[in-house]
């Protein structure tokens, strides 16, 4: 290796391959600048310290923290040093869309705390320090979110169906509609009720099918055989009331059997742009395009916005909201099932998918939820038959960052993408992607979900401003890439995750793996390939299951001279085996190889058996004592903590450790 370029130690995390400039021709020492504490989520917070200088990008920020009160302090993961250099996002790897993804990412170190308790104040010490010059250390305080309940002390209102025939509690109302606003009438003054709902109310939604009559006209109560609702023609419930994060407006089942709104086809089922922290529970949603519009780009956008133990299918998209300035948005416990094919994989592109009928994947349901905004957490869910299942909006640069002649402007600090959450949620059978963060920014944070069959690939980065993306504690299986990282993204931090499938990632750069398994299945040459357009990248302390014949790494960057190459010069190298890889690159010097015995039991998938949907229910990732993987890794504040044994295990599941929970935790008796 060119000795202008120095590989970290694997303790340095997030820093990888670093420029070694000499202080006449850089400037080296660190000047500490602004430091920021980001909205928290109800497990994580993230920290942004932007800095001058530091050229060589040896600066660290350690991390510690405590719960408020607490005498001794727990470590942090150090922050991710990003940006300087001239260091962009979205200029090699795809030019013909460049510059809409074009983006500077600004000099700082920037990252996360993981695991926290919700609803609690803690405090964190941030200590910067830098070999050539320049120190800080600032102590902040913080508060952790709780889950969205409804509140006490609120009125509650009774709503019932048009053809309820039992006895009713008051105050009683036909449909929400009535409930909500002052009144409802089906014709073309519908709209002219103010709200009745105010911060703190509670609209108790009794069993029954709720679906609107678009296109009977009517002045006065429904008359016999109809079943009108307040949502007139368009068949959109619009609610426009706005409660507070302390009082949502909750609509929720009032738990004497399934509650069920059906949009018969609707384009937009409940329109709720101006409604900020409304709050759903226990419903069934069905039969509409979009369940739930939250907000769209440029145009509008609410906050906020609460969906827990409820079942949505036959919708085209469950929930969409790409508007930047969304907050505290809340989907758990959730159950989300598409309208694609339940028993056969379909993908929407590539060969593998070819030759079978159906090709290419109609998108009879595009995703399940896509979202954008600060603080926002997705948690518990089981998706099914989409083709995506949960997304980041891809939106573009943030806004503020650049002018429409392309010269930089000052990022709008609240419509920055960041500090979103994605854990438990178990999801099968997609066209395309399991997570999509793509468009993300910084401390996107996804982790101990379960990815079962994806006919694209697990998890995408397409692109992301600097990160860093969080892929921690997942389970990954059968798929036809585990790592889209591309678009020339920055900032990609995969530890301890299982995936049973090979991984491709780039063209993207500050990429860092440490004590994931990948475990190859015969379907790419590869176990393992990084592509990059600079040499900011490392991988150590991982376990791999190359595929017989083949060569089993590649390393594809600029020449290792050259900290960043933006010209799409790569150098291509292939190696066969591990030694290989350490030897000519200094990667993986701790990496290990072994097989699918290393489970308690997981088989390989059947790659010449594309659209088989594989049940999760048998498997078992759970490691066995012998394998190569136990104690093959290496100590991850805040992510390895309580480790058994020598050293932390490889993969998701510590050995020891039970095989976790994915998908709702205590679903909704009265939503079947």
């Amino acid at each position: 290796m060119n000795m202008s370029i120095k590989l970290l130690q694997a303790g340095a995390f997030g820093t990888g391959l670093l420029l070694m400039a000499s202080p006449a021709l850089a400037a080296n020492s660190t000047s500490a600048g602004a430091l920021r504490v980001e909205r928290p989520t109800l497990k994580s917070v993230g920290f942004d310290w932007r800095i001058t200088g530091d050229d060589n990008h040896n600066a660290k920020v350690e991390v510690a923290y405590r719960k408020k009160g607490d005498a001794a302090w727990k470590t942090g993961m150090p922050l991710l040093r990003v940006g300087g250099n001239g260091e962009f996002v979205g200029v090699s790897a795809n030019t013909t869309r460049y510059p809409i993804y074009k983006y500077e990412v600004p000099s700082m170190l920037t990252g996360s705390i993981l695991f926290l308790d919700e609803g609690t104040d803690y405090e964190a010490k941030l200590t910067l320090s830098d070999p050539d010059g320049g120190s800080a250390t600032k102590t902040v305080s913080f508060e952790t979110r709780k889950e969205p309940m409804p509140a006490a002390g609120g009125k509650v209102y009774h709503v019932y169906p048009v053809d309820w025939t039992g006895p009713k509690q008051e105050p009683a109302f036909t449909g929400i509609m009535e409930a909500y606003y002052q009144g409802m009438i089906h014709d073309d003054y519908q709209n002219a009720f103010p709200p009745r709902v105010q911060p703190g109310d509670t609209i108790l939604v009794h069993a029954g099918l709720y679906v609107g009559d678009a296109h009977h006209y009517m002045n006065g109560p429904p008359k016999p055989g109809y079943l009108a609702m307040g949502n007139l023609f368009d068949g959109t419930y619009y609610l426009s009331a706005s409660g507070t994060p302390d009082k949502p407006i909750v609509i929720k089942a009032a738990g004497d059997g399934e509650v069920i709104f059906d949009g018969a086809g609707a384009a937009t089922f409940f329109n709720m742009e101006a409604a900020n922290y409304n709050y759903f529970e226990g419903i069934t949603f069905r039969n509409a395009d979009v369940a739930f519009l939250l907000g769209i780009k440029g145009i509008a956008g609410s906050s906020g916005f609460t969906l827990k133990h409820s079942k949505l299918y036959n919708v085209g998209r469950a929930i969409q909201s790409d508007w930047s300035g969304a907050k505290d948005i809340y989907i758990a416990d959730n159950d989300f099932n598409g309208r694609h094919d339940p028993a056969h994989m379909m993908g929407w592109n590539g060969a593998r998918w070819q030759p079978f009928p159906g090709f290419p994947e109609l998108l009879l349901s595009e995703y399940a939820i896509k979202i954008y905004g600060q603080g926002n957490v997705v948690a518990y869910n089981r998706f099914t038959n989409f083709h995506d299942a949960v997304d980041n909006a891809s939106y573009g640069v943030p806004d503020g960052v650049t002018l429409p002649d392309g010269s930089p402007a000052k990022e709008i600090e609240d419509r920055f993408p960041e500090s979103d959450d994605y854990y438990g949620n178990d999801i099968s059978n997609m066209g395309d992607n399991c997570f999509e963060m793509d468009g993300g920014g910084r401390n996107i944070r996804a982790f101990e979900n379960r990815c079962f069959n994806l006919a694209a690939g697990a998890f995408s980065v397409q692109p992301g401003y600097g990160g860093p993306f969080y892929w921690v504690r997942n389970i990954v299986y059968n798929t036809n890439n585990d790592l889209k990282y591309i678009e020339g993204s920055s900032g990609i931090l995969t530890y301890n995750n299982t995936f049973i499938g090979e991984a491709a990632a780039g063209p993207a750069q500050n990429m860092h793996f440490r004590n994931n398994l990948f475990i190859g299945t015969g379907l790419l040459p590869s176990v393992f390939a990084i592509n990059a357009p600079t040499n900011t990248n490392s991988a150590d302390y991982n376990g791999y299951r190359p595929n017989p014949g083949a060569d089993a790494f590649q390393w594809n960057s600029p020449d290792f001279a050259k900290l960043l190459d933006y010209t799409g010069t790569t150098v291509k190298r292939s190696y066969k085996g591990l030694a290989e890889l350490q030897a000519a690159t200094g990667q993986e010097k701790h990496g290990v190889i072994l097989d699918y015995d290393s489970f308690v039991h997981v088989t390989a998938p059947d790659v010449k058996d594309p659209q088989r949907v594989y049940a999760s229910a048998p498997f078992d990732f759970r490691l066995v004592a012998s394998s190569p993987a136990v104690d093959a890794g290496i100590a991850i504040a805040n992510v390895t903590d309580g480790f058994a044994g020598k050293a932390p295990d490889l993969g998701a599941i510590e050995l020891g450790q039970s095989m976790g929970h994915y998908g709702p935790r205590t679903p909704n008796p009265d939503a079947k």
